[in-house]
């Protein structure tokens, strides 16, 4: 597994669209907690799928990344992610771009898993991929200056894996009937997010 990793932006002639599988780039962060007012963003993760990782690392404050930017408002490229009203929300916040279009398979799987309870990615990868995430960096410093080698591959593996899982959550969706109302959540995705940013998170303004 080719993990690059780059300080600040993808580099200029990097070119994930041409490599996107399926016009997709799988796309994670990580960041410093899990609220975006507080917690900043750290890193970037994305892989075209074709089983190389780039991470893009972020010094505090320094946000700049056009070339980042760029990718991630390509309305040609769908941005994969998994639970993406977090990831959709704190780059919005720290990026200042609003990630269209996208795909979760947080909520295909909910969609189309409803004989459980798991949807974490480490429970998807190894309920349909038969393959074994180690969560063991979870909660490490991601604002560290130098990230460990553990740390890399921690990072790299949140995204290699969901183009496969795209694949096979799509046809469990088309086997289901529920392709569309799949694209009309993915669709409210990032306004979901701009409602979490926005003190909306909780309670949530489409409950009761």
């Amino acid at each position: 597994m080719p993990i690059d990793l780059h300080d600040g932006d993808l580099p200029d002639g990097l070119d994930l669209k041409a490599l996107a599988r399926d016009g997709a780039v799988a796309i994670d962060t990580e960041t410093m907690g899990l609220n975006p007012h507080r917690d900043r963003l750290c890193l970037v993760q994305l892989s075209p799928g074709d089983g190389t990782v780039h991470l893009v690392q972020f010094r505090k404050g320094q946000y700049d990344a056009p070339n980042l930017k760029r990718l991630l408002t390509d309305p040609d490229v769908t941005k994969l992610f998994h639970f993406a009203r977090f990831d959709v929300a704190v780059m919005q916040a720290y990026l200042g771009v609003v990630c269209q279009p996208v795909y979760c398979t947080k909520v295909a799987s909910k969609l189309v898993r409803t004989f459980t309870d798991k949807h974490g990615l480490k429970d998807l990868v190894k309920d349909l991929l038969g393959v074994e995430l180690s969560k063991q960096q979870q909660s490490s410093d991601w604002g560290a200056v130098e990230l460990t080698p553990e740390q890399m591959k921690y990072a790299a593996s949140d995204v290699l894996h969901l183009h496969d899982l795209k694949e096979k959550l799509d046809g469990m969706l088309a086997r289901e009937g529920r392709t569309h109302l799949a694209k009309a959540c993915f669709d409210f995705l990032p306004a979901r997010g701009e409602l979490d940013l926005g003190g909306w998170e909780q309670p949530d303004i489409l409950a009761h």
